[in-house]
C-alpha cells in the first residue's frame, strides 16, 4: 500500500490515479476537500480526513503493508491570503511544511515505513536561475529573503533537510522532488501573489485565445522556463516508488527551455478555434519571473524518468482534451467556494 499525504489537491489526484491504474492499493489523505475525497473512494482508493499537523490525526494512518509514502501536503504561497505588508504567516509555513513533515517522519521511522518521497520549490535556488544553462541538485541553495516564497522556502529547505537526516540517520529511503509551477487542469486558475487574487498566468493566455482576444506579452519575450505537467508528475512519483535507487534530491522538470513567445504561439494555435489571437509585445512592462532551466539526467539514471510531455504543444493539446472533458469540475468547483 502507498500512503498518499494531500491526495485531494491538484497533483495529489493526478497521483493517486496513477498508483491505482499501476496496480498499487493506495490510503488518500486529505484535510479540505470532501468532494474530492469521495472521487478517490469512487477510483478504488481508501480515503480519510487527516491533518499532518495533528499528532493524534497519526493514528488514523496503517501501520502494516506500507510500502512508502508520498507526501503533497503542506502550504503553499499561491494558497496563502496574507498580504506581507500587512501581516506575516511564517509561523504557518513552518508549522504546516516543516513540523508536519517531522510528524509524517515520525510515523515512517515508528512503523517502519522504508521509503518518503515529498516536494519542495524550485525557488531554493532563485538567484542561481539562468537563462539556458541547467541547474543540477548539486547547485548550492541561494534563494531570495524577500516576498511571499521566502518563509515557504525555508519551511520546505528544513523539511528537505529533516528528510536527509531521517535517511541518514534512521534508514530511510527519503527522496524530495524540486518542482516548478506545475501545468495541468486544477483549481489554480485564480492564485495568491502575496495574499491579492489573481488569475495565473496559463489560464490569462488560454482565456484569450479561445475568444481570439489579443494577448500581451510583458518583458523579453526570450524569457524562458522550464515547466512540467502533472501527469509527468504522477509518473515520476509511480516510478521512484518503484526503485531501490531513489534517494535525495531531484529536478522534477520538463528539462526543456520554453521561451515566453513560443509559449503565447502555442496556446493560440492549440486553443483558437476561429479568429487567432494577436500577439502585443509589452517590453516596457517588467517580467518579474526570470529564466531558468534544469537538469533532468539524476531522474533518468535512478528511475528512468523522461517526461512525456516535454513538448510543450503535446502538454497543451493534453490540457485542453482534459479541460473538454469536465472531468474535473466537481473539484475545481468545490475547491473555488472553500
Amino acid at each position: 500500500m502507498i500512503v498518499v499525504i494531500g491526495a485531494t489537491g491538484f497533483i495529489g489526484l493526478y497521483t493517486v490515479e496513477k498508483l491505482i491504474k499501476s496496480g498499487y492499493k493506495v490510503m488518500a489523505t486529505g484535510n479540505k476537500n470532501k468532494i474530492a475525497g469521495e472521487y478517490l473512494e469512487s477510483i478504488g482508493a481508501k480515503y480519510i480526513h487527516f491533518d499532518m499537523t495533528d499528532e493524534n490525526d497519526i493514528n488514523k494512518l496503517p501501520k502494516e503493508d506500507v510500502e512508502g509514502v508520498i507526501l503533497l501536503g503542506g502550504l503553499l504561497p499561491a494558497n496563502a491570503k496574507v498580504n506581507l505588508d500587512k501581516d506575516e504567516n511564517a509561523a504557518d509555513y513552518i508549522k504546516i511544511n516543516t513540523l508536519g513533515t517531522i510528524n509524517i517522519l515520525e510515523y515512517c521511522r515508528k512503523n517502519r515505513v522504508k521509503k518518503l518521497i515529498s516536494t519542495t520549490t524550485y525557488s531554493d535556488v532563485f538567484k542561481s536561475w539562468k537563462k539556458d544553462i541547467a541547474l543540477k541538485e548539486t547547485e548550492p541553495r541561494n534563494f531570495s529573503l524577500q516576498g511571499d516564497h521566502a518563509a515557504y522556502a525555508i519551511s520546505k529547505n528544513a523539511s528537505t533537510d529533516l528528510i536527509e537526516y531521517y535517511s541518514q540517520q534512521h534508514g530511510l529511503s527519503g527522496a524530495v522532488f524540486r518542482l516548478p509551477p506545475v501545468y495541468g487542469i486544477g483549481p489554480h486558475d485564480i492564485i495568491y501573489d502575496n495574499g491579492i487574487s489573481k488569475k495565473s498566468g496559463i489560464t490569462i493566455f488560454i482565456e484569450k485565445a479561445m475568444k481570439g482576444e489579443p494577448i500581451e506579452v510583458h518583458g523579453d519575450p526570450n524569457l524562458s522556463r522550464d515547466i512540467i505537467y502533472v501527469k509527468d508528475v504522477a509518473d515520476a512519483f509511480v516510478k521512484a516508488m518503484k526503485s531501490d535507487k531513489t534517494q535525495g534530491l531531484y529536478n522534477m522538470t520538463s528539462g526543456v527551455s520554453l521561451t515566453l513567445e513560443n509559449q503565447i504561439k502555442t496556446v493560440i494555435d492549440v486553443f483558437s478555434d476561429n479568429e487567432k489571437s494577436e500577439i502585443l509585445y509589452r517590453p516596457e512592462i517588467k517580467n518579474s519571473t526570470p529564466s531558468y532551466l534544469f537538469d533532468m539526467t539524476k531522474a533518468k539514471h535512478d528511475f528512468d524518468f523522461v517526461p512525456e510531455f516535454s513538448n510543450y504543444k503535446k502538454m497543451m493539446e493534453d490540457y485542453k482534451i482534459e479541460m473538454e472533458s469536465g472531468r474535473f469540475n466537481f473539484f475545481i468547483k468545490s475547491r473555488k467556494k472553500s
